[in-house]
């Protein structure tokens, strides 16, 4: 295999011109650079926004050490390059290129992108174009790389459907290892049936998506038919990835520490997998059923490798709710004693109302370092979280913040979502009087008046694989009203408003988000419409154009018979053929229609880890089981 020409020579003149230059130098602690012809097969992994938001990504740093620790396999990295910089490199004809030896991305075999949001869709076609890669997946040739997505919007991947090879639905560990195997054998095989033939090999696995083996026939008024393959050996629905058993797992072990300033610098450690409370807003916590536990031991392991590798002074505890895990004070207390006495800290980045209690609370300020606490109600009021199944009561909330607040933490930060279903302006105004609880409890308790609370609000946006994945998204001008009556209220309370903080989002890019997450492959069109019209960057406030959205929706949508409210502010029929149907993440359908109604008449649903099966579907379809830290320890601790 010949050696690609690294483009260090020609990226090194336009870095002097460009903001946050050593972004692209390379050279990280950490960072595995093999040579060339030493290995097989080529991966880049990406993560499609900024080095500073990609580069402490933990599923990429998992990946990253998988796949180099196969000797005959090189992983490399690659992110959006600033507006800046990207001038420069079409100016000068400097294509995207790796960090570890700055290879253009193009000389690799399989490009790897993890798909986390959806407004990051408009920086894959940047780097796609500035690679020199075909944008569309049916015009690559022999030259372009495998192109590959996961992560949790390929839960629904039809809107960037034309512009990927293949989608790995679900857990990357094993796929990503398997994807390599078969590139291996193809080509020592002379690359049978060239890209086809081994997009054909991908496909027969039943675990590996290739939008090109699917034909899609749509209605009269727009709706989805059908979903179908076009060739005999491609399975009808492809499966997702379920990794079991995490302690045999145990990435990343040296996670590459940056060189330029991101968004964490900590090491990072998944305590477990999956979520079983059931939100039903929750897309993360439904298409990564069921809990899978790492016990306590081994997170402590990973917590003392991964320190002594990377000289970092703080370990996150992650996972969607890591209070939630079976042996949290274990592992909580024997980590805060480990490090007793040093400058090294603990944190969860939220966690449950519901699970926060007092021996939790006094081992992560054990070190003396109270940051602020994040909590999630979600909802205004009883009802609201009924509604969305946030089994936590007002009580739990004002509870727990007692407990904070009567071990030194001075302020909490709250996060709740507008245009949830069957919500009314009475759910959201009652946030102020929460906060106003708050704020009153912490003084009470503290004795002290420097007690604060922010208030976070996110528009609500329906998710594929959930139980709202049928609602119609509330329109802009109501979350916006209802946004800023709360505001207005909570400056109106003269004893505590001055102590609160109201931040929310901006309505326009959740419409958009809302397109994108519920749009199916006619949608593509208006995401190469809007990157032609300069858009990239659209996850970042001063990047983002509404406007620009919109002209492209209206100028490419009606040509195919639907709008933007089509796909974002329109009630689904329970027999409507959703754009993601023929993906398999184990949900059962009707059971999640079903759980849909339960919402709507406020029921709630407990937490089948600890109550039996709720009949979800995910273990028995793919013959797994919640695996918790006492039972999974002894076998794979």
């Amino acid at each position: 295999m010949n050696t690609p020409s690294d483009v260090f020579c020609e990226l090194e003149p336009l870095l002097p011109k460009v903001q946050r230059p050593v972004q692209y130098v390379g050279g990280e602690p950490n960072s595995i650079v093999k040579l060339w012809k030493d290995t097989e097969v080529h991966w880049v992994l990406s993560y499609p926004d900024a080095y500073e938001i990609g580069q402490p990504n933990q599923g990429l740093a998992v990946l990253y050490e998988i796949l180099n620790e196969l000797d005959w396999c090189a992983a490399e990295r690659s992110y959006t390059p600033w507006p800046d910089l990207a001038a420069a490199m079409r100016a000068a004809r400097v294509p995207q290129f790796t960090l570890e030896n700055h290879f253009p991305v193009k000389s690799c075999d399989v490009w790897g992108f993890s798909l986390a949001t959806e407004l990051g869709y408009t920086n894959v076609l940047e780097m796609l174009d500035l690679a020199g890669v075909a944008l569309h997946a049916s015009e690559r040739t022999a030259a372009d790389p495998i192109v590959i997505g996961g992560g949790h919007c390929s839960a629904n991947p039809e809107p960037m459907a034309e512009f990927f090879d293949a989608f790995i639905l679900g857990d990357g560990e094993q796929a990503v290892i398997m994807v390599s195997e078969l590139v291996r054998e193809w080509k020592r095989g002379a690359k049978p049936g060239g890209r086809t033939g081994l997009l054909l090999e991908l496909a027969k696995t039943g675990r590996v998506y290739v939008p090109a083996f699917y034909d899609v026939r749509y209605g009269a008024t727009g709706v989805i038919l059908s979903v179908t393959p076009n060739r005999p050996q491609v399975p009808a629905r492809p499966e997702r990835w379920v990794l079991t058993h995490l302690d045999t797992w145990r990435y990343p072990k040296s996670p590459i520490v940056p060189i330029a300033e991101t968004v964490h610098e900590r090491y990072s450690v998944e305590v477990f997998r999956g979520c079983t409370r059931g939100c039903r807003f929750c897309q993360a916590g439904m298409i990564t059923r069921p809990v899978r536990e790492r016990c306590a031991t081994v997170v402590e392991q990973l917590a003392q490798c991964g320190l002594a590798s990377t000289g970092y002074d703080e370990v996150g505890i992650l996972s969607l709710s890591s209070a939630d895990h079976s042996q949290i004070s274990q592992l909580v207390g024997e980590l805060a004693e480990r490090y007793a006495g040093t400058s090294t800290s603990l944190s969860l980045p939220s966690t449950r109302v519901d699970a926060f209690n007092i021996e939790l609370a006094t081992e992560l300020a054990r070190n003396g370092r109270r940051s602020g606490l994040t909590f999630a109600p979600e909802g205004g009021t009883e009802r609201m979280r009924a509604v969305i199944n946030k089994n936590v009561s007002e009580d739990d909330l004002i509870s727990t913040v007692t407990t904070a607040f009567s071990q030194g933490w001075r302020s909490v930060k709250l996060y709740f979502m507008c245009g949830l279903p069957t919500e009314t302006d009475e759910d959201v105004a009652a946030i102020a009087g929460m906060a106003h609880r708050v704020i009153e409890t912490g003084r009470q308790v503290s004795g002290h008046r420097d007690i604060s609370c922010t208030i976070s609000i996110g528009g609500f946006v329906p998710k594929p694989m959930t139980s709202f994945q049928w609602v119609a998204q509330t329109a802009m001008d109501t979350v916006r009203t209802r946004m800023r009556d709360l505001k207005d209220r909570v400056r109106a309370d003269r004893t505590c408003g001055r102590a609160i903080t109201v931040r929310y989002a901006d309505a326009e890019p959740g419409l958009v988000e809302g397109l994108l997450s519920r749009g199916d492959r006619r949608v593509g069109a208006v995401i190469e419409a809007v990157w032609r019209a300069g858009g990239v960057f659209d996850g970042w406030r001063e990047m983002f154009s509404f406007e620009r959205w919109m002209t492209s929706a209206a100028a490419v949508l009606p040509t195919v018979g639907t709008d933007v409210a089509w796909y974002t502010t329109r009630e689904r029929a329970v027999t409507e053929v959703l754009p993601w149907d023929h993906l398999e993440f184990g949900l059962n359908r009707a059971w999640l229609w079903g759980d849909y109604q339960e919402a709507l008449s406020a029921t709630s649903l407990p937490d089948c880890r600890w109550t039996g099966c709720n009949d979800c579907g995910v273990c028995p379809f793919f013959g797994v089981d919640i695996e918790l830290a006492e039972r999974c320890g002894a076998q794979h601790g």
